[in-house]
């Protein structure tokens, strides 16, 4: 055995199991993490954070979210780790995971009715760009539509409470990122979010029986 490990060794086909976790292969780190090995499993999410991250942005048009819905691959993961066969690719399985994020995030946004809002837009995928109302190639009824949706959004912005709808204007109306929001409001970008994720359900509650 200390004759073939030296060999594998030597021509690479075969890592020893005290490799240091940089130099593992994906499959390594998964079963060195099982067994216990300290930072295998964060060596795999370095590996892939920006990777995934790039991949759903791409998918979904929202760098924010998309740092979200990596690590709630990466939570998804966590759970099913034991079940995961070394024998296949674990790109391929995580890429797996963040594509059906990436496909249950758009789901969700189809079922708001704030995606109303979003599709009368024109290049909505640009991350900063705030929600409008005004196209001067549309036709008189379409154009009659848009105004109206800017009267309710307006209206049922005004609804919210006081520090959902400062953050709710600064990302959907004005199309601020996270990070200036954070500075305009002077809370962290935890805060930011949960702020705007309770705005964004509160907005779309209000204002759902105005679209049916």
């Amino acid at each position: 055995m200390a004759e073939l490990r030296s060999k594998d060794l030597i021509d690479g086909s075969e890592r020893s199991t005290d490799s240091p976790v940089g130099e593992m292969t994906d499959e390594e780190l998964v079963t060195a993490h099982l067994e216990g090995t300290p930072d295998a499993f964060n060596e795999l999410f370095e590996r892939y954070r920006e990777r995934l991250i790039h991949f759903i942005s791409r998918k979904t048009g929202d760098p924010d979210r998309a740092q979200d819905l990596v690590q709630e691959a990466f939570i998804r993961v966590t759970r099913h780790l034991h079940r995961f066969d070394t024998s296949k690719k674990f790109s391929t399985w995580i890429y797996t995971i963040a594509s059906n994020l990436s496909k249950n995030e758009l789901r969700n946004r189809s079922r708001s009715p704030l995606v109303l809002f979003q599709k009368l837009t024109n290049n909505w995928e640009d991350d900063h760009r705030p929600l409008q109302f005004e196209d001067g190639t549309m036709k008189p009824d379409d154009l009659y539509r848009k105004r109206y949706l800017e009267r309710i959004v307006e209206d049922t912005v005004k609804e919210l409470p006081e520090h959902h709808r400062l953050v709710f204007r600064l990302r959907e109306l004005e199309g601020k990122s996270y990070e200036e929001i954070a500075e305009i409001t002077g809370v962290n970008l935890g805060t930011v979010k949960s702020r705007l994720h309770r705005a964004r359900n509160s907005f779309a509650q209000r204002i759902e029986h105005l679209l049916n």
